[in-house]
């Protein structure tokens, strides 16, 4: 596995590009899809909207969560999109 902070270096890398080119106010479906092909030009594997169950009481429930981009089995991404950054949004 990749160290993850190399890791995470592209998947950062990759955002700014899709926002260089893109610039904000689309929807999360179109970043999705230019993130993942990125990403795939950088080599790196990824899953899209995979299946997350949530288990309770030793059983395991749908209820129909799902994982943006999961790349190479250990950093999960979770896709947003807004316009501009609103003061609800905690900026550090």
């Amino acid at each position: 596995m990749m160290d993850l902070n190399k890791l995470s270096s592209r998947i950062i890398a990759a955002a700014i590009e899709v926002h260089k080119a893109l610039g904000p106010g689309l929807l999360e479906s179109a970043y999705e899809e230019c993130i993942c092909h990125e990403l795939s030009l950088g080599g790196l594997s990824l899953e899209r909207q995979k299946p997350l169950a949530v288990q309770y009481k030793g059983i395991d429930l749908d209820c129909g969560y799902r994982l943006d981009v999961v790349v190479e089995n250990a950093i999960i991404l979770e896709l947003k999109s807004c316009d501009k950054i609103e003061p609800i949004y905690p900026v550090k």
